[in-house]
């Protein structure tokens, strides 16, 4: 019963769709999951509840609905989003204890990446 209303009262945006939105569409969600694993790794480094640790998760929130207007993505799709935003939060996470294996990293994932790339390249 629900699924027949859902269907119903979206399948005129589910129709819309075009090959070339989809595909805008799945540039969209990447970035999404980018820019999170990047703020996800920020937000490994905090302690938890500050107010750096909010920003770390809420910043990155008006860059992806800024993104979702500016392509015009239906609303039924934000569960993608959703996922996606706390996909690239848990991998960032993941990716600082990586690197805390592997060295002592700062804050920044772009400038731990430089310094680890440095490094084992002037070993070489």
């Amino acid at each position: 019963m629900f699924f027949a209303r859902y269907v119903k009262i979206y399948m005129p945006q589910i129709r819309k769709l075009s090959v070339a939105s989809l595909i805008e569409e799945g540039v969209i969600l990447i970035i999404t999951f980018a820019i999170n694993i990047l703020f996800g790794y920020w937000r490994a480094a905090t302690k938890k509840f500050t107010f750096e640790w909010f920003l770390a998760i809420h910043l990155p929130i008006p860059v992806v609905y800024y993104l979702r207007n500016l392509y015009d993505i239906p609303p039924i799709h934000i569960p993608l989003f959703v996922v996606m935003y706390f996909l690239g939060q848990l991998f960032g996470g993941k990716i600082r204890k990586w690197f805390e294996l592997r060295a002592s990293p700062t804050k920044c994932l772009v400038l731990d990446i430089v310094r680890l790339w440095y490094r084992d390249t002037r070993s070489l």
